[in-house]
C-alpha cells in the first residue's frame, strides 16, 4: 500500500479529478500508513526496554509512550502547577512543571474527563489525533505554494519524518504542530484576525510567540516593500491589513512572554520561568543567568570541545559556517519554490533557536517546527529518489528513538 501511496503521488497533475480519489482520502491512508510503521518501531523498542525511572520491564505502548517528559505533563494534567518553586541543597530552582506550557496538558486533562480514561490512554489520542489534524491541514498549506502531487508527497516526507514518532507520544509537539500549520496556512490566506486565537493557544503549547512575531515583523516589512508605487510587480498592501497584520506581530510578541508572565504572577519569581529552564541546562553548562545568542557557544565551550578535542576557534568557526550555511538554503532554488512566508517562518524560527536554545539531544526534535522545508524535498520527481528518501526517513525514525527515546541504562540523550 506504500508503495501505491508513493506511485499516487507521483502521478502527473494531468490526470483529471474525477479519476482520483478525495484529497483528504489520500491524506488519512498515507497517515495510517505511517502510523503502522512507527508504531511497529516504537513496540519493537519497547518489547527490549528494560526497567527504567518511568515504568517496568516490556511496557506496554501507552506508557512507553509517555516517559520522560510526558511524565511532566501527566504531572501537570492531574495536579496543575506549584505555587511555589522548588528548590535544590545549593539554593538554586530545581526542576519543576514550569518549564512546560498548559495547552496539551488541559486539552489531555479534558479527553481524560469527558471519557474516563486514564492519563496513558488519553494523551496518546490527543496526539494522535492533532498529527492526523496536522497532516490534512499540511497538505493544503503546501498545495498554496506547490502542484498538488507534490504536496501530496510533502505529506508522505511529514508523516515518515525521522521525528514522525513524537507526534504519537506524550508530548505537545502534536498540538504545536497543528496550530502551527493552521497560523502558517492562515497567513498565507491573509487572515489577519483568524490568527489571533490561532497564535494564542499556541504560544501556550510550545515557546514559539517570539518566533512568530518575527516572522510577522518581517512579513509586514515584507508587503510594505512590495507595496511601493516603485516597486516592481507592486502589490496592494490596504490599510485594514496593514492595521490587522501590526496588531498580530504585537499580539504575538506578547504571547511569546505570557506564560512568563503568568509563572511571575502565580510563583512571585519574575524569573521563575527562566531559572526553570535554566535547571536542566546545568548539567550541560552549570549554574549561570540566561544570555540571549549565547547558548550555543556556551555548547562549544563546555560541550563540545571537550568531548571531541577540537580547538574552540575551530569549532566556533564550523559553528558560524553551518549557521550561515542554514540560512543560504533558503535562497536555494527548491525552497525558494515554498515563497516568501515560509521561508521567513523558518527564517524566524532559526534566530529564535540560535538566541534561546542550548544544542544537546533535544536539538532534534526543536527542529520540528521548520516542517514547511519538507516541501522542498519533495519537488523531485523521480521515483528512485522518493522511495530512496522515504527508506531513509524511516531509518532515521529507527535512529531517533534508539538515540534518543529508548532508555538504554544511564541515558544522557533525551529527547
Amino acid at each position: 500500500m506504500a508503495d501505491q501511496l508513493l506511485e499516487s503521488s507521483a502521478t502527473s497533475d494531468s490526470v483529471a479529478p474525477s479519476a482520483r480519489l478525495p484529497w483528504w482520502l489520500k491524506v488519512l491512508g498515507i497517515f495510517l500508513v505511517s502510523r503502522v510503521v512507527t508504531t511497529a518501531l516504537l513496540l519493537g523498542f519497547a518489547s527490549v526496554q528494560n526497567t527504567n525511572p518511568w515504568t517496568g520491564p516490556k511496557p506496554d505502548y501507552f506508557h512507553f509512550a509517555g516517559i520522560w517528559d510526558g511524565f511532566w505533563y501527566f504531572i501537570i494534567a492531574v495536579g496543575g502547577y506549584p505555587n511555589q518553586l522548588p528548590t535544590t541543597s545549593d539554593g538554586y530552582v530545581g526542576e519543576n512543571a514550569w518549564a512546560f506550557m498548559p495547552a496539551y496538558p488541559m486539552v489531555v486533562r479534558i479527553v481524560m474527563h469527558v471519557t474516563t480514561l486514564d492519563y496513558s490512554v488519553a494523551s496518546v489520542i490527543v496526539s494522535v489525533g492533532f498529527a492526523l489534524g496536522t497532516a490534512l491541514l499540511f497538505y493544503k498549506l503546501m498545495s498554496l505554494v506547490l502542484p498538488s502531487n507534490t504536496a501530496l508527497f510533502a505529506v508522505v516526507l511529514f508523516c515518515f519524518a525521522p521525528l514522525s514518532p513524537i507526534m504519537q507520544v506524550a508530548y505537545a509537539e502534536s498540538m504545536h504542530t497543528f496550530l502551527l500549520t493552521l497560523a502558517l496556512y492562515l497567513l498565507l490566506k491573509g487572515r489577519y484576525w483568524l490568527m489571533v486565537p490561532v497564535v494564542a493557544v499556541m504560544s501556550l503549547t510550545r515557546p514559539s510567540g517570539m518566533a512568530f512575531a518575527l516572522l510577522m515583523l518581517l512579513h509586514v516589512v515584507y508587503r510594505w516593500w512590495r507595496s511601493r508605487p516603485s516597486a516592481a510587480n507592486r502589490e496592494e498592501f490596504p490599510f485594514d491589513e496593514r492595521v490587522a497584520s501590526v496588531a498580530l506581530a504585537f499580539f504575538s510578541a506578547f504571547m511569546g512572554i505570557a506564560w512568563v508572565l503568568i509563572a511571575w504572577a502565580v510563583t512571585g519569581s519574575v524569573t521563575a520561568y527562566t531559572d526553570t529552564e535554566m535547571a536542566w541546562r546545568s548539567a550541560y553548562v552549570g549554574r549561570a543567568a540566561f544570555l540571549p545568542f549565547t547558548p550555543w557557544f556556551q555548547a562549544v565551550d563546555r560541550f563540545w570541545a571537550p568531548w571531541w578535542g577540537i580547538p574552540n576557534w575551530l569549532l566556533i568557526g564550523m559553528l558560524v559556517l553551518a549557521i550561515a550555511a542554514f540560512f543560504g538554503l533558503l535562497f536555494t532554488p527548491w525552497v525558494r519554490r515554498l515563497g516568501v512566508d515560509l521561508r521567513l517562518w523558518v527564517a524566524s524560527y532559526g534566530v529564535y533557536l540560535l538566541a534561546v536554545f542550548f544544542p544537546q539531544s533535544s536539538t532534534f526534535r526543536l527542529l520540528v517546527p521548520m516542517f514547511p522545508l519538507l516541501g522542498a524535498f519533495a519537488i523531485p520527481r523521480s521515483r528512485v529518489y522518493r522511495v530512496a528518501i522515504v527508506l531513509l526517513f524511516v531509518l532515521g525514525q529507527w535512529a531517533w528513538i534508539y538515540m534518543a527515546w529508548w532508555v538504554d541504562g544511564y541515558d544522557w540523550t533525551p529527547p
